[in-house]
């Protein structure tokens, strides 16, 4: 591989669990991202409350603002 290419990555922690919530909507259901390791680089999910509840705790998730 040519060194000049070759890509260093940020380190990742991936004990570091993160969520944003985008919704909380009128159904019950939680619109929200989350993300391991690095906050830019999320999947976008959608819960019921009590189960958004629960997977937050479960993954202790750090909150993030909008």
């Amino acid at each position: 591989m040519n060194p000049s290419t070759d890509l260093t990555l940020p380190a990742c922690d991936t004990s570091l669990r993160f969520v944003r919530v985008l919704e909380r909507r009128a159904d019950g259901l939680v619109s929200f991202e989350f993300s391991i390791g690095w906050p830019e680089l999320a999947v976008e999910l959608m819960l019921p409350a009590s189960a958004f509840d629960a997977f937050c705790a479960h993954n202790k998730v750090q909150l993030l603002d909008h």
